[in-house]
């Protein structure tokens, strides 16, 4: 279990920096052709602005993620430091619940968006209105995943409450 948990959770930790990586070059790339369209062509593309925000929900979500699943979001550390053992364990539970917490509020409002402005559509790009949700729901997703894997190694031992 702990290995298949951890092999599960590094593979779409890498697919989603990957996702991120394609939609940050795939963002520059519109921008770029935008940049490109008004002042060269002195024609501006009209979709290069809302594929760019879509993209970029997209990798900044993702990436979020990611960053839970390693350790990198924010915290507030010195009193985990300066008191190591069972407090720091407590605290790191706390952190953990918060941010699951909030994982699975993005996952239930994120679904909730996506299927309440699903029959819009969004006008330049022509897409479902959902679509433009589906960042938050996915991110939600595995910000949810990523901190339960968190908790079990907590609980299992293996996280001392100095990383979360």
């Amino acid at each position: 279990m702990d290995v298949a948990l951890r092999k599960l959770s590094g593979l779409l930790a890498q697919m989603a920096l990957w996702l991120s990586a394609v939609g940050l070059v795939g963002m520059t790339l519109a921008v770029s052709w935008q940049v490109f369209g008004r002042y060269v062509l002195n024609s501006t593309p009209t979709w290069t602005e809302a594929l760019s925000i879509q993209l970029m929900g997209w990798f900044i979500l993702l990436g979020a993620a990611v960053g839970v699943r390693e350790s990198y979001h924010l915290g507030f550390d010195i009193l985990r430091i300066a008191f190591p053992g069972l407090p720091a364990r407590i605290m790191a539970l706390i952190s953990h619940l918060v941010v699951l917490a909030f994982g699975l509020a993005m996952t239930w409002y994120g679904w909730d968006l996506v299927v309440g402005t699903w029959s819009a559509t969004i006008p330049i790009l022509g897409w479902p209105g959902g679509v433009d949700f589906m960042p938050l729901l996915g991110g939600g997703v595995l910000i949810s995943f990523f901190t339960l894997e968190h908790l079990y190694n907590l609980a299992a031992g293996r996280e001392d409450g100095t990383s979360a």
